[in-house]
Parts: C-alpha cells; structure tokens; sequence
C-alpha cells in the first residue's frame, strides 16, 4: 500500500500572506489541524494550528480588542510556518511514511506529485488504517499468543484454522519476548474460542489474551 492510496484530498493549502486569524477560523471550520503553505504552486512550508495559537495574543493580555487585532492583522502564515517541510512522494511505501512520522514526533507531511502537492497524510490516516488491519470494526474471536520463531509456524497456524472453516479477519505479527519468539494477534470469524484455543495450545508457545469481540 502506498501514500497515495492513503492520504487526504484534495489538500487544503494556505498562502504565506494570509493574516494568522484568517488561517485559524478556516482551519476550524474545515476541521483540520495542519496545512501546507503554497506560493506560486510551489510548496513553501507547513503551518499547524497550534502555531497559529502560539503566535496570538494570551487571554490575560491586557491589550485592547483594537490593539490585538492591529498585532493580529500584522502577523501572517509566513511569520510562524515550518519552513523546512518534511515531505513523501505519493509512491512511498505507506509504513515508510508511518516511520518518518513518528522517528520526526510530527503529526503530518504534505505528499508530492513532482514539486506539487497533492495530498497530506496525518496520523490519523494512519490510525484508521490500522482500525482496518486489525479488523477493529469487525466481530471475531481474537486471540494474542507467542509462537517459536521458526520457518513453518505461521502456515500451521493458518492451515489449521482453514482446516477448521475459520476465516481470518486481520493477522498481524510483532516482535515477542526474546528473540526465539514470535507475537501473533489475529481475530477469526466462523470458529468459537474453544477451537482457536486448542489450535494455540497445538501449535504456539503461550496463550496472551482471548476474547470475543
């Protein structure tokens, strides 16, 4: 799965002249958190709401309404954007884009077609993708368990819940406790939670969790 198939669109972008105000109200009404900053077509910086917050008058100001519009009307998109924009193309891996994100603690890129921006993806595009690959909105028996790590294991594993007629709504595997170890979470529909059990006891090193949702 790559960015593309992941990201938001169409962008919504801001220039670097608009007054910081005017970025907020439309961040708020548009109901997003980060846009990136175009001029010319071409990507200048990102600017988040919370930069536009930081960059305004404090509530316990004592400045008059009149004097805090004037400062406002000062103040614009370029004077408070990231200028150095991290960035992925739209034909990058979609877990390499998770990777920079969280190695950069940030919570969005813009997304390149060339040098023009045709989408973002965030956090929470991620978030949702992951609702889908551990099939949180599905019904299933869900188990998590540790298996050796060793070649073979995961076909067992999948051949016997197909031999039983169970079918697999998500299957995702993680590092386990040590190295000789393997972390399995999966939620299968069709079989009951005597027979995944016994299906963990026959095959995997120790039952984790296991439960009907």
């Amino acid at each position: 799965m790559l960015v593309g198939d992941r990201m938001s669109k169409p962008v919504i972008s801001v220039q670097p002249s608009l007054q910081i105000n005017e970025a907020l109200n439309m961040m708020r009404k548009e109901h997003i958190r980060r846009a990136p900053v175009v001029q010319d077509g071409k990507l200048v910086g990102i600017v988040s709401d919370k930069d536009l917050l930081n960059a305004s008058p404090s509530p316990a100001t004592t400045l008059s309404v009149w004097e805090m519009n004037y400062l406002l009307s000062k103040i614009t998109v370029k004077d408070v954007m990231t200028k150095k924009v991290l960035t992925v193309h739209e034909d990058t891996p979609i877990e390499e884009a998770a990777r920079i994100l969280a190695d950069n603690k940030i919570g969005g890129m813009p997304v390149l077609r060339g040098d023009k921006v045709v989408g973002i993806i965030t956090e929470t595009d991620l978030f949702k993708l992951f609702l889908e690959l551990m099939g949180a909105r599905e019904k299933g028996v869900r188990a998590t368990f540790l298996v050796e790590d060793q070649p073979g294991k995961l076909a067992a594993i999948t051949k016997a819940v197909a031999d039983l007629g169970g079918n697999f709504v998500s299957f995702g595997t993680f590092a386990g406790e040590d190295p000789t170890s393997s972390l399995i979470t999966f939620k299968v529909e069709c079989l009951d939670e005597d027979q995944i059990r016994q299906i963990i006891e026959t095959h995997g090193r120790k039952l984790l969790d296991l439960r009907v949702i």
